[in-house]
């Protein structure tokens, strides 16, 4: 996370996965300022992340850049603007608990 630190996102949030899905084993999701903002940044983690050897294909989301994602195997990585952040709400998501007795199906 500290490459997102130093690219400036903000309100970072790890969601734990390892229990809900196969698809990865946690969501990073992190809020830029702008689609600019947001652009630069998967740009920045993609390289980042290859100079460890991690190969991520080409970041979705592009030209718009409101909601951009990064693939990083296990780890993918959200990064949004506020707005659409605010919009799809994924934390609120993913953090319902499929086991609960709470969940009441109609």
């Amino acid at each position: 996370m500290s490459i997102l630190d130093d690219a400036k996102a903000e309100n970072l949030k790890v969601v734990d996965l390892s229990n809900k899905s196969s698809i990865a084993d946690c969501f990073i999701i992190a809020t830029c300022r702008s689609t600019r903002h947001a652009d630069s940044t998967a740009d920045d983690l993609v390289r980042k992340l290859k100079k460890f050897g991690v190969r991520c294909p080409n970041p979705e989301g592009r030209p718009q850049c409101d909601w951009i994602i990064v693939d990083a195997g296990s780890i993918i990585i959200h990064l949004f603007r506020q707005e659409t952040r605010e919009l799809y709400n994924l934390e609120k998501l993913w953090e319902v608990s499929f086991e609960s007795s709470e969940i009441k199906l109609a």
